[in-house]
């Protein structure tokens, strides 16, 4: 009779042993889980559409609107970021800016960013100079962040993997009010230069929009540490 209970108590503790290897091994995998690589339905990301409504920014050579051309490329940035599970937010998905004023505009955005709080905000511009040769997209950082300098960084690269004629390096800037009011690393990329013509005329077309988009996709991928799949 002692034999029998004693190989009963043994059978028991090992089936004790199994089920508790178990629950600690589920635990062990959703705490490596919480504390491990992000995954991208994790990540917070705000894409800004530069100007809209009165404000319409910078016109091309061709006569294209830059607020128009942002908010084409931001479209498309949000459609394939949640393609890949990221969590968007947009600060404009329609024509109209966020206020009445330029002044007023930048603070609804900056205000709105502040409250959501994402990781990252990647602003979508155009960009112009007086001499029609220059060309070429650039992304602007605030000087006095690492992880914006680093996001910046790498969507630089990305965009000239895109455009091999493109030699550009991201730069520091500490005016630009939207990177020295918020709150969380920003990134404004100037996609190109609506004063060159013939970046003008590739800006306006959905395929190089695409393009520029998915560029961007690759660098944020980069930035959070993300295996393509």
């Amino acid at each position: 009779m002692r034999k029998k209970v004693g190989w009963l108590f043994i059978f028991f503790f090992l089936c004790f042993l199994t089920w508790g290897s178990q629950k600690l091994s589920r635990y062990v995998i959703s705490s490596s889980s919480l504390f491990g690589k992000k995954t991208e339905s994790r990540i917070k990301i705000i894409v800004d559409a530069g100007h809209g409504g009165m404000d319409g920014g910078k016109i091309g050579v061709n006569d294209a609107k830059e607020s128009d051309i942002n908010l084409k490329i931001a479209k498309l940035l949000q459609e394939d970021l949640e393609k890949k599970q990221f969590q968007v937010t947009m600060t404009r998905e329609g024509a109209d800016g966020m206020a009445d004023s330029n002044v007023e505009d930048l603070k609804a955005r900056v205000t709105k960013i502040n409250q959501e709080k994402p990781e990252l905000v990647v602003s979508i511009h155009q960009n112009s100079y007086g001499d029609a040769s220059v060309k070429g997209a650039q992304v602007f950082y605030f000087e006095h962040s690492d992880e914006s300098e680093k996001a910046a960084k790498l969507i630089q690269k990305s965009m000239n993997e895109m455009d091999t004629d493109n030699h550009r390096e991201a730069k520091a800037n500490t005016t630009y009010y939207l990177l020295k009011r918020t709150e969380v690393p920003v990134v404004i990329v100037e996609c190109g230069f609506l004063s060159n013509p013939e970046e003008a005329d590739k800006l306006v077309t959905q395929e190089y929009q695409e393009k520029v988009a998915q560029a961007i996709v690759e660098g944020l991928y980069r930035y959070f540490g993300i295996q393509e799949k």
